[in-house]
């Protein structure tokens, strides 16, 4: 497998694995991008044409996965992006570059994904079955 496929792999599993959405992704590449910026829910809503609770809940799934960090010195939260490794920034310049070269693939996939609700209660079911 060469340089770029794995690469792709990569990114495919971290997106199955870590985006609930394409605003998720598009949220977490913007603060990736416009590092080291720090965004309000307010902000992220204009970026991302939604309304202000739903960036609020965007930017807190990805601090809650660890992909971003929050700071709540007084008042609302703020987002940013902090480095914690090579690796994982290498991983999302490679999100960032993929995505932009296959916009519609990565999309699609992330469509294609069952709900997180879906996932959960998947998940939920197997464990039950598998203690039973």
């Amino acid at each position: 497998m060469g340089r770029e496929e794995e690469a792709r792999a990569k990114v495919d599993q971290f997106i199955l694995d870590e985006i609930d959405s394409v605003p998720h992704l598009e949220a977490l590449l913007l603060v990736w991008n416009r590092r080291p910026k720090q965004w309000s829910a307010e902000q992220m809503a204009r970026e991302l044409y939604v309304q202000p609770e739903r960036a609020a809940k965007i930017l807190q799934d990805l601090a809650n996965r660890s992909l971003i960090s929050a700071s709540r010195e007084t008042g609302p939260a703020f987002f940013f992006y902090e480095s914690k490794s090579s690796e994982r920034d290498d991983l999302l310049d490679a999100v960032d570059r993929i995505y932009r070269a296959g916009v519609v693939r990565v999309s699609t996939m992330i469509h294609a994904k069952a709900s997180p609700a879906v996932r959960d209660f998947a998940r939920a079911f197997r464990f039950k079955k598998e203690r039973e």
